[in-house]
């Protein structure tokens, strides 16, 4: 599965989540690892954050 990151690379204090492609560190991390269903439900939850008020303190 392809990753979501689009090389910007800034994890923002308040949410905890990189600003580009809004995944925690420690889903960075373990990219490589995950199952391809934790992966997929990842990306899905990534729907989620992007929206406004989906993820805490994110900056739009």
């Amino acid at each position: 599965m392809k990753s979501p990151c689009i090389n910007v690379c800034e994890i923002d204090r308040q949410s905890g989540l990189c600003t580009g492609c809004l995944r925690t560190l420690d889903e960075i991390a373990g990219w490589s690892a995950l199952s391809d269903g934790r992966r997929a439900e990842i990306m899905r939850d990534l729907e989620r954050r992007r929206q406004p008020g989906g993820a805490p303190g994110k900056r739009l």
